[in-house]
């Protein structure tokens, strides 16, 4: 074996133009081994985030893990390139790799020395192989020690050489650590990407807020007043078309994350077989069409929100993984060993009953209650008809203005007729039953297309649009009064008030609440 400085200068050059740590690390182990001559070379790298070398050695509760092999057996021919096995994971401060790491220094053997138990695991090996002699040196950059390089040669290492291969290790190390930074600019740059497509894909679908003046309405306002500035993880029910998304973008904004991502998954719309991937990414290779790696959702709303919505949705299989990331904030890509820190907060929606879906055996009730620290029901739209006609004209301009057509008029007895609707399909159902109309109306008289079944007189109600808030509350008065009285001043159950009036007991107590009712 004749290794001098001009070979290793020659990996060093091929290795320094590599720019990702699964091109680099190869180069360096099979370099050694095809161009300098050695038997075996390995490098190991530490799993926990580097250590410096001045006087703070490494922990003995971190490990190395084998990240590259190269060599071939004299005997059988046998590549020895498999970054499993007996070595694959070393305790810093074990055998000589593990010493290496600890000290943060070199190591060289002699025939003797690395035929000794007391330095090799498997004399029989080195006896067999022809083994003579070994170098190992720690991968340290900027006093920091990213882990090990070591060597076994069918030859003596003699003291140049072993010099030689110090220069070797560092001119290594400094490739790692580019490599490491470029694949973080990398990731970085890609996760901006994914973020601008995501908040580019958000503004053409949503618009608008939340319109309105019923109490209903208030009280949730007061309610995400109250929930937004914390981290509390929110469970959001209510009919479909309720308005979900939009309170999870309103506790998002009023949140001390609002610099960061509110990240969406619809969960009913992602199949079975990509939750994984879609939640927590994946690596290159991990199933078939996964050509490059990829973040999940969690990764991309790390330090920001993650909306799910329809979470009742999450096959059973999966929620345990979902769990854990709440406990504990640690999730693995799909296909990867490395664990993940994340940090984001949890807004969970939907319209089913989870308590129903735990009886049935569907949904977790450890998940529930780990979502539904703070639970926020929407009312459907039949329970703030106040709202409907300010709802009406608000999507009307809307409408009109996105197709560029005159605003057509919307009269008393339009408003009447979509007062009394049940508005089964709630908020999202009138945007849609508006803008049809507009269409066919193009500046003209505007024709609804309802289910006739679902129009019914809405007793207690306000059809006019109201001037102010308070206009409309005191209209609301002399019902509520009169329901009150009839009730004996009781609110909840079948006989109370809330039912005679048809409203939610909480819609009923917010309104006797602001209008200062004495319900006695």
């Amino acid at each position: 074996m004749n290794v001098d400085l001009e070979s290793l200068l020659s990996i060093s050059l091929a290795v320094g133009q590599a720019r990702h740590m699964d091109a680099v690390l190869p180069l360096v182990v099979t370099g050694l081994t095809e161009k300098a001559g050695f038997a075996l070379a390995r490098i190991w790298l530490l799993e926990k985030p580097p250590v410096t070398t001045q006087n703070k050695p490494a922990s003995k509760s971190t490990f190395l893990q084998l990240a590259a092999s190269a060599g071939r057996s004299i005997n059988d021919g046998q590549l020895w390139n498999n970054l499993h096995g007996e070595f694959a994971r070393i305790p810093v401060g074990a055998r000589k790799i593990g010493h290496i790491a600890e000290r943060g220094e070199s190591l060289r053997l002699d025939e003797q020395e690395v035929a000794n138990s007391h330095w090799t695991a498997h004399p029989d090996w080195v006896a067999r192989e022809g083994i003579k002699g070994f170098a190992g040196h720690p991968l340290v950059f900027k006093g920091e020690i990213l882990g090990v390089m070591g060597i076994f040669s069918r030859q003596s290492v003699s003291q140049q050489q072993f010099q030689w291969l110090r220069l070797f290790a560092d001119q290594a190390a400094v490739s790692i650590a580019n490599a490491r930074a470029f694949e973080e600019i990398e990731r970085l740059r890609e996760r901006l990407e994914l973020e601008n497509e995501y908040l580019r894909s958000e503004v053409t679908q949503n618009f608008g807020g939340f319109v309105g003046l019923s109490p209903a309405l208030q009280n949730i306002f007061q309610q995400i007043e109250l929930v937004a500035p914390t981290d509390t993880n929110v469970l959001i029910t209510g009919e479909s078309g309720t308005g979900k998304e939009l309170a999870a973008r309103a506790i998002h904004e009023r949140s001390k994350r609002n610099t960061h991502t509110l990240v969406k998954v619809n969960c009913a719309s992602v199949p079975h077989e990509l939750f994984e991937s879609e939640f927590f990414g994946h690596v290159k290779g991990a199933f078939t069409g996964a050509v490059r790696d990829r973040a999940g959702r969690f990764e991309l709303a790390d330090g920001g929100t993650l909306f799910l919505d329809e979470v009742g949705e999450i096959p059973l299989a999966l929620q345990g993984k979902l769990l854990r990331v709440l406990q504990e904030g640690e999730f693995e890509r799909l296909g990867e060993d490395r664990t993940r820190k994340v940090n984001v907060r949890i807004i969970a929606a939907t319209n089913r009953n989870l308590k129903e879906q735990i009886l049935a055996g569907h949904f977790r009730q450890d998940l529930f209650f780990r979502l539904s620290v703070f639970p926020l029901d929407l009312p459907p739209l039949r329970e703030r008809r106040e709202d409907i006609p300010i709802l009406a004209t608000h999507f009307l301009k809307l409408a009109a203005a996105r197709m560029n057509f005159p605003t057509p008029p919307l009269t008393a007895s339009d408003l009447q007729t979509l007062t009394n609707y049940s508005w089964p399909g709630n908020i999202r159902e009138l945007q849609n039953v508006i803008e049809r109309a507009v269409i066919l109306s193009r500046g003209g008289t505007l024709h609804f297309q309802l289910n006739e079944s679902a129009i019914s007189p809405a007793p207690h109600e306000t059809l006019a649009v109201p001037s102010t808030q308070k206009e409309w509350l005191q209209s609301q008065r002399p019902a509520i009064e009169a329901a009150l009285k009839k009730s004996g001043g009781k609110i909840y159950g079948p006989d109370g008030a809330a039912a005679l009036l048809g409203l939610r007991p909480t819609t009923l107590t917010s309104r006797i609440a602001a209008l200062g009712i004495n319900r006695r």
